[in-house]
């Protein structure tokens, strides 16, 4: 396997700029996806790496050698492709060893490299068959099995999950994700869907309009996301953000959020929750974030400790979804969503009180709609 560097990589089509200096550092065994909207530039930046488009500007390295001019057969890189790309006039076997062949790697290494793939993605049983015979599932898995009997520098995934149903997309991004850890493969994997990168990366870089809005762990990009656009786009449902404004003194901040007519409400931050650089924004405006898990049904007599406060409430639509209850609240006349437990007991228009896990809550400024550090 190897490291990836990208240095200020560029590109456009005439007057277009597609891609704004993108620079990521990717480690040796590390699974690097990008994700974003439909038309951010993930494919592309993909298609860059593979060597199947030029950068406008900027360099690539693969394992400190530079690649950025070097044709896509002599990068050492496998792809997998959405369409699965197979040949439908030769076997399953035939299929993965045809890039061995085209590469002259002898009959005996190649027969044992189809043996061995076969084996780790258990499609032995179909090394006869046509790709005609074969559902979507195990045509993924023997284009990623392509890939694999290579040993290439580096894996490239463009969006290998999109043609399948829901089930198997969970089954086969499992199977992907026991395959990295078997491997210890490095990746570079494209994706629209935020559930896929959360699962299967170990680091997220999340993309809008050609260019890079975060690049973290899981964990990073989730709780700490660096705009409102990370907040809103990886999560569902959706980190719930709201205007805020921030008051009180030197020892102890507020939010209080109130929209239209609606009853005020008051957000206490003591010091020890109110977020770095927060006492800035006082007597301003700002937008408050926290997720749906982040918020629970108070019960009688609970007490709040010091990282969390009481809210009320009014109901205003309930979501059963079996694992879960999703509930959408009107708090300070904004729409807040929770995620509650599956029997809770509530039912709309009614008014609960409800407690918040402020070690969760986030704020971003309200123009540039950056995270307040």
């Amino acid at each position: 396997m190897a490291s990836l560097d990208l240095v200020n990589v560029q590109k456009s089509f005439g007057p277009v700029k597609i891609l704004h200096d993108i620079s990521i550092g990717l480690q040796d065994g590390e699974f690097l996806v990008l994700v974003g909207p439909s038309g951010c530039g993930k494919s592309t930046l993909m298609n860059i790496i593979a060597g199947l488009e030029e950068p406008t500007a900027g360099t690539l390295s693969l394992q400190g050698r530079d690649i950025t001019t070097v044709a896509p057969a002599e990068r050492n890189i496998s792809m997998v492709f959405q369409s699965y790309a197979l040949y439908p006039n030769m076997t399953v076997a035939k299929n993965i060893e045809f890039p061995l062949e085209m590469r002259k790697v002898e009959k005996s290494q190649r027969a044992e490299r189809v043996k061995s793939v076969s084996k780790l993605l258990q499609i032995e049983h179909l090394l006869d068959r046509k790709p005609r015979q074969l559902s979507g599932g195990q045509r993924q898995r023997v284009a990623i099995g392509r890939a694999l009997a290579r040993e290439p520098q580096l894996y490239l995934f463009d969006e290998p999950l999109s043609n399948l149903d829901a089930q198997l997309r969970v089954d086969m991004r499992t199977e992907i994700k026991k395959l990295h850890q078997r491997l210890k493969a490095t990746i570079v994997y494209v994706t629209h869907d935020q559930i896929e990168a959360m699962t299967l990366a170990t680091r997220i870089a999340v993309m809008k309009g050609g260019v890079l809005q975060q690049l973290g762990t899981p964990y990073e990009v989730y709780n700490k996301p660096a705009n409102t656009f990370v907040a809103s786009f990886m999560g569902s449902p959706r980190m719930n953000l709201v205007k805020a404004k921030v008051s009180g003194t030197e020892g102890a901040l507020s939010l209080d959020i109130q929209s239209g007519n609606s009853p005020r409400v008051s957000i206490p931050l003591p010091s020890s929750v109110a977020p770095a650089g927060l006492r800035a924004y006082a007597a301003q405006e700002v937008i408050a974030g926290i997720r749906a898990e982040a918020v629970s049904l108070a019960r009688e007599g609970m007490v709040a400790g010091p990282m969390h406060c009481f809210v009320d409430a009014r109901v205003e639509v309930i979501e059963p979804t079996g694992a879960d209850t999703l509930v959408v609240l009107n708090l300070g006349g904004s729409e807040f969503t929770v995620r509650l437990e599956p029997d809770a007991p509530l039912k709309p228009e009614q008014n609960a009180r409800f407690l918040v896990d402020l070690s969760k809550l986030v704020c971003f400024d309200a123009k540039t709609e950056s995270l307040i550090a």
